[in-house]
């Protein structure tokens, strides 16, 4: 996401994304004023835009619906060149809650992950009292792969953790796009599979070396 979108998603949080009695988040980003939360999500957003890499990947997508703003979808994972596993995030601001969008966002996610980044697993988390993470979960093809202790407002408690690995998802990918309704157009990512491959990064700078300048001053 640009800057501008970036800000629009930032006050977009500012005005609540849960009842205040509850926390979906390990991290509470979202406690504070309208202003703190706003805060909170512009300062997450500008340091994440150095987190993609071999070693780490963090990819934070802007989601819109008809054009406006509604929310959040990440997906972030540590030796990325590895493993080629990432965990999914994701929040909605309370008015775009309960009508489906966080499966269509995370099937499309999922989609991302698996058939542009050729990842080999997506994993997610959700607290007991987080029942629509855990219906989007299962809605999109996940099972369950045992519960982790994190602290969470200072006290321990547990998490159910989601798995889908590839084998799986070859199963589950026509009901997620049947779930989406439409088919999946991917555009621009061939800049962000080079800085995820040094090899094919190594070879365009080669290339891109041998080519004549043909910039006009």
């Amino acid at each position: 996401m640009d800057d501008e979108l970036a800000v629009d998603l930032a006050l977009l949080a500012g005005r609540g994304i849960h009842d205040e009695s509850l926390m979906p988040f390990a991290h509470p980003w979202t406690r504070g004023s309208a202003r703190d939360v706003a805060r909170n999500v512009l300062t997450f957003q500008w340091a994440a835009r150095s987190q993609i890499g071999v070693d780490r990947l963090v990819l934070e997508f802007g989601v819109l619906v008809g054009g406006e703003p509604v929310g959040i979808q990440s997906a972030s994972g540590q030796h990325w060149s590895v493993l080629r596993e990432v965990e999914t995030g994701s929040w909605l601001g309370r008015a775009h809650q309960g009508l489906g969008v966080g499966s269509r966002m995370r099937a499309l996610m999922l989609h991302f992950c698996f058939e542009a980044l050729g990842a080999q697993s997506v994993i997610s988390a959700a607290f007991a009292d987080n029942p629509a993470s855990h219906a989007v979960s299962r809605r999109t093809g996940y099972v369950v792969d045992g519960v982790q202790r994190v602290v969470r407002d200072g006290a321990a408690t547990t998490q159910t953790r989601y798995r889908l690995d590839r084998d799986r998802w070859q199963v589950v990918r026509d009901q997620n796009r049947e779930l989406l309704g439409a088919d999946v157009e991917i555009v621009g990512v061939e800049a962000l599979l080079a800085d995820l491959d040094p090899s094919q990064r190594a070879t365009d700078d080669r290339s891109a070396g041998e080519r004549p300048d043909t910039r006009k001053t």
